[in-house]
C-alpha cells in the first residue's frame, strides 16, 4: 500500500541546490538537509491501523452470579502496526552531493535525493562548467594562499593598475585555452572539433588538470580586487593558488579572502535554497522548478533542431 509518506518521497526524488555558507562543512549541510527531509516525510498523516477480530470476554458485575465465560467477537486495532511500536516509516534517505565546496567557501551546492543521484552522475559526465567569484587582496602572501593562513611575505602594490591586471588575466586565460584543446582529444582541424566548439561541448575527456575557461576582473580598488572565473575540474584550493600566482605575475603578492560559487552547471544562486528553506515542501518546489526548466529547454532544442532540418522532397 502506497502511504502518504511514500508519495511525498517520490516527489522529493530529483536534483536541487542549496546555499552553503562559509565556515560550514559540506557534510553538515547534507546532514541538516537529510534530517529536515526525514522530519517532513515522517510528519505526514499515517495510515489508519488495520483491524483484527478478537473474541473478548464480557465483563461480569459483582452482583451477578458467575454463569460461565461469555465471549463475543470484536474488531480491535492491531497495535503491533502502531508508529510508536514500528518507529518512523523513513529512517534514512540517500542524499547525494555534487561538486563539493570546502569549509571556507560558500555558494551553490547541488544535492540529489533518491533516484536523483543517477541524474547527478549523468549531469557531471556532460563536462559542466562552474562560475566563481574570487575576492583577493594585494600585498600579502600566506602559506595556504588564504587570508587566514600564516603570513610569509609582505610586499608593495602601488604599481599595480587594472590594465596590468587585465593583461595578466588574458595571458592566463590564453594558456588555459591551449590546455583545454590539448585535453579534448579531438583533431582541431576536423569538422567534429568545429561542431563541438560551436555547441560549447569542447572539453577534456574524463579527469584532467583544472582548466579556466573564463577569467575577468569585475572590481578593482587596490588592495582589493574581485575576479569572475569559469572553470572545469577545479578545487577551491586551486582557485586560491590562482590568486596567489596573479600577485606574483604583477611583481607583488596576493591572498584570496573569499571564494563563492555562483553557478554549478544549470544551477545558479537564484535557485539555491537558504538555510531557512531546507524543508521538504521547499525542496519539492525547487525540484519541480528544475524539472520544468529542463523540460522547457529540451522542448526548445527539439523545435530548433526541427527548424534546421531540410524539408523533405515530395514524391509523385
Amino acid at each position: 500500500m502506497v502511504t502518504p509518506a511514500i508519495r511525498m518521497f517520490r516527489r522529493l526524488e530529483g536534483l536541487f541546490c542549496v546555499y552553503k555558507p562559509s565556515g560550514v562543512h559540506w557534510k553538515l549541510v547534507r546532514d541538516s538537509v537529510e534530517t529536515n527531509l526525514l522530519k517532513g516525510l515522517n510528519a505526514t498523516s499515517s495510515q489508519p491501523l488495520p483491524q483484527e477480530v478478537r473474541f473478548l470476554a464480557h465483563p461480569v458485575s459483582e452482583t451477578e452470579a458467575p454463569k460461565g465465560l461469555t465471549l463475543s467477537a470484536s474488531s480491535v486495532p492491531v497495535l503491533s502496526k502502531h508508529p510508536l511500536v514500528t518507529g518512523p516509516e523513513f529512517q534514512h534517505i540517500r542524499v547525494g552531493v555534487g561538486h563539493r565546496l570546502d569549509a571556507f567557501s560558500s555558494g551553490v551546492l547541488v544535492l540529489a535525493v533518491g533516484n536523483g543521484n543517477k541524474a547527478l552522475n549523468d549531469l557531471y559526465r556532460t563536462r559542466v562548467t562552474r562560475d566563481y567569484t574570487l575576492e583577493g587582496e594585494f600585498g600579502t602572501a600566506t602559506d595556504d594562499f588564504s587570508h587566514t593562513g600564516r603570513v610569509v611575505e609582505r610586499s608593495t602594490y602601488g604599481h599595480i593598475t587594472q590594465d596590468k591586471l587585465d593583461k595578466v588575466l588574458a595571458m592566463l586565460q590564453g594558456a588555459n585555452q591551449k590546455a583545454l584543446l590539448m585535453y579534448s582529444n579531438v583533431d582541431m582541424h576536423s569538422q567534429e572539433a568545429y561542431e563541438m566548439a560551436v555547441q560549447g561541448l569542447l572539453g577534456p575527456e574524463g579527469k584532467s588538470q583544472p582548466i579556466l575557461t573564463g577569467l575577468r576582473c569585475i572590481h578593482f580598488q587596490p588592495p582589493n580586487f574581485t575576479l569572475e572565473v569559469q572553470c572545469l575540474n577545479e578545487t577551491q584550493k586551486y582557485l586560491r593558488k590562482v590568486v596567489h600566482e596573479i600577485g606574483l605575475e604583477l611583481r607583488s603578492t596576493a591572498v584570496c579572502i573569499g571564494v563563492r560559487r555562483t553557478r554549478d552547471g544549470p544551477f545558479t544562486l537564484q535557485d539555491a535554497l537558504t538555510h531557512h528553506h531546507w524543508t521538504a515542501s521547499d525542496v519539492i518546489q525547487a525540484i519541480r522548478q528544475y524539472h520544468s526548466k529542463t523540460n522547457l529547454k529540451y522542448t526548445h532544442t527539439q523545435i530548433k533542431d526541427t527548424a534546421l532540418q531540410p524539408p523533405e522532397e515530395s514524391t509523385t
